[in-house]
């Protein structure tokens, strides 16, 4: 997909001219072979192309001379990627494969920018056997090259029995492109490659050019070779040896392909006539090389060959050379990393809702009325989800033209899976089925907020309050119930709201900012705490009128910190103008303290719990400074100026409590803005604890792994700064012997602990030049960006202990559930219409709720034999979490326990009933067993598994 062109310019100019050419000159000899690894551009190429030539592309993949390798609908970065979506596009790309080729992926190829074990666990998941990687850190291929570890069985840390193993083949060299596989020497490779011969458009940088083989120079030029192949193959247990042929956007042009497979063809037919030399070598697909290896070894596909090592870990963060880290991609373009994560909880929630009505629809024998042609609208989205995993894309590492495609096509799935979420919600929350009508033209229910383009930020649908009651159906896509603060944005401070039974209930009405120190008019947000069924939906009527019982107005402090700005008042509200100095000050309320340090690159300080505090609850705070800036509030609007300031902040902590537990979560929200160089090229945001010395500082990314596993990490003096940055899609935390602090973000950003105690988190990143590594630009498009964090501040157990031992560490439950909810926010639908709309009620779609270890990744509707429609089956994808036990965990308030890893699928669902149910490979290719009447399953902690059924 996009880098340097976007998707469809590439496809136009380079990608079709590739599969054209690949049909005839594959055909042309029976001896070549292919090997294509993104569906994405082969889906597009497929419906363009006609029946005759689908039907040699069947051929050619039957006859194993074209082989689809991993079969995602991107090759996906691994860094920044949340396992949802990874799992997803792998689905849509295996499902494709398997409608329209009927071919199921043995073999994965990926050359991301550093390699996680969660791929290589979905990929054996999917039943692959063997995979290759190549951007591992240099010094690491050094290593490996010289213990003939090369080629290994990656299995997963937590895994006890192997049943993760998958084999791995590491390219040992610099890069993947012809000079760097044939051997150690590219002077030598590169001669090899004949897109170079002299008269091209490109030639070797060694200045040592490509001859074209003939009956002349055919032994001399193979001897030459043969020895860099020799050569190679040292670094290897087994004498079966992998050379990759090719390069991004390569065989565009029919002149490549002959010249590449004649010169080759005569190598190998002079190298195979000469007996004494021992070599065989011919064309080959990566499974082709795969399958020869166990040959050769002795073994089933997939097993472990006798002697090759077991290895477990990941290959972050990756340096091609020198102390060239590739670690700023963590953090690039920080605001489409924060709507990728916006479109992927939708997508998931949409998934949910739509299968759930329609399966009710289908039940009620209202089928014909309900919009069943919505799923052509998920089809897009997940395939927009997908294309944007693509490591030049989620990374941030395209031309700017290229993203702001990418934006356009993210902005648009996301108001497409608005639609399906509406529509699903109407059907869902009537009371009379019966009543329901489907107008596109005048939806029943308004999105939650819109976006005015594809770089802006969300405005929340202002609620016009009169005379007449107005109604919200809120969706909780938590598979747990949940009790949540909801905020509205209403016209008047003066609003009554009741539950879906008539109930009032207690409100907080605040102000809305418009910046720091200006409040929005005629603007209010009106803040209810709610309880929501799992995965239902909830329906809350707003009426005008003051219950001053059940009203709280805001109270707001504003730290001016020596600034002299005026602050707009509104008499609903008090308001304090603190014109405090630039020193420290603390924020409180009855269970914490945070502190905040008056000085530029200060930070929060959670020095732990206090003893109560006297003073009202349900304050906001708002403050300024200078040099860097901070924002406290409920407001969404930048806290600082443009000048001098740099980053701007708004919106941060509000305190939660957990019940009464010694687990604490703050969240922080908040929108920066990099303006300048000088102080944006690094902009980051510390939190420190005031635990001693002895704090273990292990930042780590947990939702990098499918298992929720969090890697320990360490800060190493002897390398550089940008060395000791780490991905953290999910959550980072820093411990010792008696506490854990953990920050979870809704968006992926870089991570590192530079001191004990600390974390930092880098926020933007601007490069005013190009790094060298083809893109051809600097980074400078930074947008205004929106984070979200919380903080969740835990105690360990007496007799619990840290280990510096274990290579992989886990999440608390508390942990676990305080990362879905930040990422799975409710979503407020306002109902259109201001007459009383027919009777609504709040939907309960499961008869029990999940084990609180449970996550229900997906329950997403299969396709029927018309693309555009759904069939009556779903895949549902259960996660069991795997905790650690040893942090206090009292009266955490959860509506739900564990059951060592079982669940009754058959009494899940209220009101539906389980027609069938088969466990499958983790893409549905592979049935695992024969569809059961039995309903109930069991899952292993870490464990991701895929069910197909049928819900009517």
């Amino acid at each position: 997909p996009g880098w340097i062109k976007t998707f469809d310019k590439y496809y136009a100019e380079q990608t079709q001219h590739i599969l054209n050419s690949m049909v005839t000159k594959l055909q042309e000899d029976p001896r070549r072979r292919f090997l294509w690894a993104e569906v994405s551009f082969f889906a597009k190429w497929w419906d363009n192309i006609s029946t005759q030539k689908r039907a040699a592309v069947r051929r050619l993949v039957g006859t194993g001379q074209l082989e689809m390798a991993t079969g995602g609908w991107v090759m996906p970065d691994e860094a920044n990627s949340h396992y949802f979506a990874l799992i997803d596009q792998l689905i849509e790309g295996h499902q494709w494969l398997e409608k329209n080729l009927g071919v199921t992926p043995r073999s994965g190829w990926a050359v991301p920018f550093g390699h996680s074990p969660t791929m290589a666990y979905l990929l054996r998941r999917a039943n692959l056997t063997s995979m290759l990687i190549q951007r591992v850190h240099y010094a690491i291929k050094k290593h490996f090259a010289a213990t003939h570890s090369l080629e290994f069985m990656w299995r997963q840390s937590w895994d006890s029995d192997s049943s993760t193993d998958i084999f791995c083949h590491m390219m040992p060299f610099y890069s993947y492109d012809v000079p760097h596989t044939c051997g150690p020497d590219p002077k030598i490779c590169c001669q090899f490659d004949f897109k170079r011969l002299p008269g091209g458009r490109i030639n070797c940088p060694w200045k040592v050019p490509p001859r074209a083989i003939t009956e002349a120079n055919v032994a001399e030029r193979a001897a030459l070779l043969l020895d860099q192949y020799r050569k190679k193959s040292r670094l290897f247990r087994s004498n079966v040896l992998l050379v990759p042929l090719g390069d991004d956007f390569r065989y565009d042009k029919p002149q490549e392909w002959d010249a590449q497979f004649f010169n080759y063809q005569r190598l190998f037919d002079f190298l195979n006539s000469k007996p004494d030399l021992h070599v065989q070598a011919q064309f080959g697909t990566l499974s082709d090389y795969f399958d020869a290896l166990y040959k050769r070894t002795g073994v089933e596909p997939g097993a472990q060959p006798p002697g090759f090592p077991v290895l477990s870990g990941d290959f972050f963060s990756y340096a091609d050379r020198e102390d060239h880290y590739w670690t700023g991609y963590y953090t690039s373009r920080p605001f489409y990393k924060s709507l990728d994560r916006v479109l992927e909880a939708h997508l998931r929630g949409a998934e949910i809702l739509y299968s759930l009505a329609a399966a009710h629809a289908r039940r009620s024998g209202l089928a014909s009325q309900y919009p069943l042609s919505n799923f052509a609208l998920l089809t897009e989205a997940r395939r927009t989800l997908g294309l944007f995993q693509h490591h030049d894309a989620i990374t941030g590492t395209a031309k700017e033209a290229v993203v702001v495609d990418y934006g356009v096509r993210l902005l648009r799935s996301l108001v497409s899976l608005k639609q399906v979420i509406i529509n699903a919600a109407h059907y869902l929350v009537l009371g009379d089925k019966e009543a329901y009508r489907f107008d596109p033209e005048a939806p029943f229910l308004h999105m939650d907020d819109t976006r005015l383009n594809h770089d802006a930020l969300p405005e929340p649908t202002l609620i016009q309050l009169d005379a007449s009651p107005r109604y919200v159906v809120l969706f909780n896509p938590l598979d747990q119930e949940r009790l949540s603060v909801v905020s509205l944005l209403v016209s008047s401070p003066r609003v009554r709201v009741l539950s879906d039974e008539g109930q009032p209930l207690a409100v907080q009405v605040s102000a809305y900012w418009r910046s720091a120190t200006d409040m929005v008019p005629d603007v209010y947000q009106v803040s209810v705490p709610v309880r929501l069924p799992a995965l239902g939906l909830g329906v809350l009527q707003l009426q005008p009128g003051l219950d001053a019982h059940r009203t709280l107005p805001s109270s707001v402090r504003v730290y001016l910190q020596g600034r002299k700005l005026a602050v707009s008042r509104h008499e609903a509200f008090p308001l304090r103008v603190m014109d405090s100095g630039p020193g420290n000050f603390a924020l409180s309320n009855r269970y914490m303290q945070v502190g905040h340090g008056g000085t530029p690159g200060a930070g929060a300080s959670l020095p732990g719990h206090r003893r109560p505090v006297d003073g009202a609850v349900g304050r906001a705070w708002a403050f300024l400074r200078g040099g860097a800036c901070w924002g406290l509030a409920s407001e969404r609007r930048p806290t600082c100026p443009r000048s001098p300031p740099c980053c701007a902040s708004p919106k941060a902590p509000s305190s939660r409590r957990w019940r009464r537990t010694t687990s604490t979560s703050t969240r922080w929200s908040g929108s920066t803005t990099c303006q300048g160089w000088r102080g944006c090229r690094w902009t980051c945001r510390r939190w420190w604890t005031s635990g001693t010395t002895s704090t273990r500082s292990w930042p780590c990314a947990s939702a990098r792994t499918s298992t929720a596993r969090v890697q320990p990490r360490r800060y190493l003096k002897k390398l550089p700064l940008q060395a000791n940055f780490y991905p953290m899609p999910v959550m980072a935390y820093i411990q010792d012997a008696q506490s854990r602090l953990t920050l979870h973000t809704a968006q992926a950003l870089g991570v590192s602990s530079l001191h004990d105690g600390q974390l930092e988190v880098i926020l933007d990143r601007r490069l005013m030049q190009d790094d060298n590594r083809g893109l051809g630009q600097g980074l400078k498009d930074n947008k205004r960006t929106r984070n979200h964090f919380r903080l969740l501040l835990e105690r360990r157990t007496l007799g619990s202990e840290v280990s510096d031992g274990h290579s992989t560490s886990y999440p608390s439950l508390l942990s676990h559930m305080t990362s879905v909810y930040l990422n799975a926010p409710v979503l407020a639908l306002p109902v259109a219409k201001r007459q009383p709309p027919p009777g609504l009620r709040s939907f309960h779609p499961l008869a029990s709720s999940l084990p609180c270890d449970f996550h229900l990744l997906n329950l997403r509707t299969l396709q029927a034999e018309d693309e555009t429609l759904p069939s009556a089956e779903a895949a549902l994808i259960l996660h069991r979490k795997g905790f650690d036990c040893g942090l206090e965990a009292k009266n955490l308030g959860f509506n739900c326990t564990t059951s060592q890893g079982k669940v009754a699928l058959g009494s899940l669902f209220r009101d539906l009933d389980v027609g069938f149910l088969q466990p499958t490979s983790l893409t549905l290719l592979y049935p695992l067993a024969s569809p059961s009447n039995s309903t109930d399953v069991s899952l292993e902690p870490m464990e991701v598994a895929t069910f197909r059924l049928r819900l009517g």
